[in-house]
């Protein structure tokens, strides 16, 4: 195998630059290059949103006769073609499902048919790949979107594709794709799919779960990660069910694209700069401050947020700390969606702080890098995070991160009073911690040689995807050649 091109076909319900919602489209969007540049054959597949036919992309029609079963309905498949940075992306089409204005549901909740519509897409990925006559020899699954995939092999699909292997990455156990078992038929599963051992989860459908149970591997997006979800506090309930899979459980950091990433070529920030030269950043800071309208003076530090706006991210702590962080001399910046009631919060509390916070509840992509580029700091309190990019892109502009001590986060921030520290890290999920944090980063801020000195080292971070693709290649090998060894 080792001299062999292994061929993936890689199936999310996200990718950049396509469609977004969180950090899984930048994996999606990433990680498939960058197995392809260590000599992997990758196709991406995914559906194709309203967001994706808004960017105009010239598509190719794929003739193909395939259709999928839903419930008493057949649906035919229609497959449009793209080459994307050397990786082949097919877009599995049906508007009834997919032409909407967000990816999965709204502000008020997730969409009435997302099992429909989640069921066509695992069953289309199958279809289009036997239809095609694409032989992967892995099947890169990723989260509860495609968690049906590895039963829809087992159940029929399979002798399609012998020796094939599934790996399943977890980005975030807390979305598991919870379904009542009365919509259980819609899958075209033998009702043997139905048991503890496979799909069934406390009375209900959970596909995530089916995903970690017959997927041939499994992997999560960082060390601390890979152990977090095995306990109590961070499984939500699949705890038991990780730690039967362990011997097959990776932890693999996501790696950042600095081609994308980078202020020394960033074409949607105001001035370029990098470690050897940060002159730039200040105009960043001023153009960021102008998009904001913050009075505040240039000096004043500047705390950056982009999240969705949810408990996970840490919006319980910071609501109740906001106050207080008023109160410093700082101003702020957040860029973000999510639940209904941090959105109307902090729309309130940036009319009650104008000109020293800025909200903008929008997805926004050149925003995002004119926050990451203008910032002096960043601030992730999560309350978990599997892995986290921001806090990695943020050490590349040399806007230095803030964050709690869990999951990724931990995995790469180093605390600046190690003194070797690349950004400033707390431990207890208070509002006190965080206060305290933020308040030490200033007070750092206000001596601009040791400020210089903790800019440049954030700098020279590499998280490339290099490294992290090569893991994935490892983790493939590893799971086919196990699978050979057992058939």
């Amino acid at each position: 195998m080792a001299d062999e091109r292994l061929k993936v076909l890689f199936a999310s319900p996200e990718a950049v630059p396509f469609a977004k919602t969180g950090g899984l489209a930048d994996v999606a969007g990433a990680l498939p290059a960058a197995l392809a540049a260590q000599g992997a054959d990758v196709t991406l597949i995914m559906p194709f949103y309203r967001q994706t036919m808004e960017k105009g992309l010239e598509l190719t029609e794929v003739e193909i006769d395939a259709s999928v079963g839903l419930g008493p309905r057949e649906l035919d498949v229609r497959v449009l073609e793209y080459g994307h940075r050397g990786v082949r992306v097919l877009f599995i089409r049906r508007d009834e499902f997919y032409d909407r204005g967000s990816l999965y549901g709204t502000p008020d909740g997730d969409y009435f048919d997302n099992l429909e519509r989640f069921v066509f897409f695992s069953r289309a990925v199958v279809e289009t790949a036997r239809a095609l006559g694409l032989r992967p020899d892995i099947f890169h699954l990723n989260d509860w979107q495609t968690g049906l995939v590895p039963a829809f092999l087992k159940d029929s699909g399979g002798s399609d594709f012998p020796g094939a292997a599934t790996v399943f990455t977890i980005h975030n156990i807390a979305y598991q794709g919870l379904f009542p078992p009365s919509l259980f038929h819609l899958t075209g599963l033998d009702a043997g799919f139905f048991h503890p051992d496979r799909l069934e989860f406390w009375g209900r459908l959970n596909l995530l779960k089916g995903g970690i149970v017959l997927s041939d591997a499994v992997t999560t997006v960082s060390e601390a990660y890979s152990r977090e979800i095995q306990t109590e506090e961070f499984g939500c309930g699949l705890e038991g069910v990780l730690r039967a899979r362990s011997k097959d459980l990776y932890g693999v950091l996501n790696g950042v694209d600095y081609s994308v990433w980078d202020p020394s070529n960033d074409e949607k920030i105001a001035a370029r700069y990098s470690a050897s030269d940060l002159s730039g950043k200040e105009k960043c800071k001023a153009d960021l401050l102008g998009e904001y309208a913050i009075d505040a003076p240039l000096e004043t530090p500047l705390i950056g947020i982009i999240s969705r706006l949810t408990d996970q991210k840490g919006f319980d702590i910071l609501a109740e700390a906001m106050d207080e962080l008023m109160a410093m001399e700082l101003a702020m910046v957040v860029l973000g969606t999510g639940e209904r009631r941090y959105q109307e919060l902090f729309t309130e509390l940036a009319s009650r702080h104008r000109g020293r916070l800025g909200v903008k509840i929008a997805y926004d992509d050149t925003l995002a890098h004119k926050i990451e580029a203008g910032c002096d700091m960043f601030l992730m309190p999560s309350r978990y995070e599997p892995c986290g990019l921001n806090q990695i892109y943020s050490l590349r502009y040399g806007t230095i991160p803030i964050v709690r001590a869990t999951g990724g986060l931990d995995d790469t921030i180093r605390d600046y009073d190690t003194g070797a520290g690349n950004g400033f890290k707390f431990t207890d999920y208070t509002a006190r911690a965080l206060v305290e944090k933020v308040k030490e980063a200033i007070w750092v801020y206000g001596y601009k040689e040791a400020w210089r000195e903790l800019q440049a080292r954030a700098m020279r971070e590499d998280f490339s995807w290099e490294r992290s693709a090569a893991r994935y290649m490892e983790i493939y090998r590893r799971t086919l050649a196990g699978k050979k060894a057992l058939s």
